[in-house]
């Protein structure tokens, strides 16, 4: 017989001609993790360098982060905080951590800044807000028109009412594909109809006449993370006893989330606008009052001595 084999023609004991007992590839976490290291990683620094501009207060950190937004997050990655991903609580449906570590990276991101300060989100990390920023920042405000707070008030419902309404439609029908037509997140993907291409053009078209149109009254995850800020948002913009006079930061809010001495967790995307004023010392109602008070103090001891 031939070697390897047994007097009966039989492989010997051990041989395994077929390739059957060839070794298995086990999968280890270092195989997962090579192909996402680099996505994590860079997402991981956008999320860092968008908390340093947020926690700076610095207006042109926050137009870079906003930039680097529609850059990374829209044009190259098409990864937005979408209603679609508020339809997987529907049917508990998620996907498998190891092989999606990116979309529970964006999405812990996402819930545990709103939890702690409000739609972070909406104002410096969704790439279509960024978008809609970035061209409020270019366009001649004698082009814009701004609703009255009543307008204001009553269009702010709207985005609860597609929320409703979109996650209705889903969990009756199991459709998914309803998302495009509530937002306009596709874009990035360049994958629309022309319906869908001629309703994104108006929206833009709108928006340029009316600030952040879609993310104040249109966007059901904006209306989402509204809920949650309005009941957690624990580090909330501190107010003084002269806001309930001062119309300064109220006019220069771009959201419509300051109503007079309240400022509405819901609508406010902490743009930091507001805040930086709240701390400038040479404009803010507040501080010229403490400085005239100390002023007069430092005037009356002098005429007393």
């Amino acid at each position: 017989p031939p070697a390897g084999a047994s007097a009966a023609g039989q492989p010997a004991a051990g041989d395994d001609p077929w390739g059957f007992d060839s070794e298995v590839q086990v999968e280890t976490w270092a195989d997962i993790l090579r192909p996402q290291a680099t996505d994590l990683a860079l997402m991981s620094l956008f999320f860092v360098f968008a908390l340093v501009s947020f926690f700076r207060r610095s207006q042109p950190l926050k137009y870079a982060t906003l930039a680097m937004s529609v850059a990374y997050l829209g044009v190259t990655k098409s990864t937005l905080i979408s209603v679609t991903d508020i339809f997987r609580f529907v049917h508990w449906d998620f996907p498998e951590f190891k092989y999606s570590i990116a979309w529970y990276l964006i999405g812990t991101f996402t819930v545990v800044t709103t939890l702690l300060w409000g739609r972070l989100y909406c104002g410096r990390i969704c790439a279509f807000g960024a978008l809609t920023q970035l061209l409020d920042a270019v366009v001649p405000k004698k082009l814009r028109w701004e609703p009255s707070a009543k307008v204001e008030r009553y269009a702010g419902y709207v985005k609860y009412v597609l929320l409703v309404a979109v996650v209705v439609y889903y969990a009756a029908t199991d459709h998914f594909t309803i998302y495009r037509y509530v937002e306009p997140f596709w874009m990035y993907t360049r994958q629309g109809t022309v319906l869908l291409w001629a309703m994104l053009g108006t929206l833009l078209v709108a928006s340029v006449v009316v600030r952040n149109l879609y993310c104040r009254f249109l966007c059901p995850v904006g209306a989402m993370l509204g809920l949650i800020s309005q009941v957690t948002t624990l580090f909330r913009i501190k107010r003084w006893s002269e806001c309930k006079t001062c119309k300064i930061c109220e006019r220069t809010c771009e959201w419509g989330a300051i109503r007079g001495p309240q400022i509405v967790r819901s609508e406010c995307v902490r743009c930091d606008d507001c805040e930086r004023l709240y701390a400038d010392e040479h404009k803010c109602v507040h501080w010229i009052v403490v400085h005239r008070k100390a002023k007069n103090l430092r005037v009356g001891e002098k005429v007393g001595a």
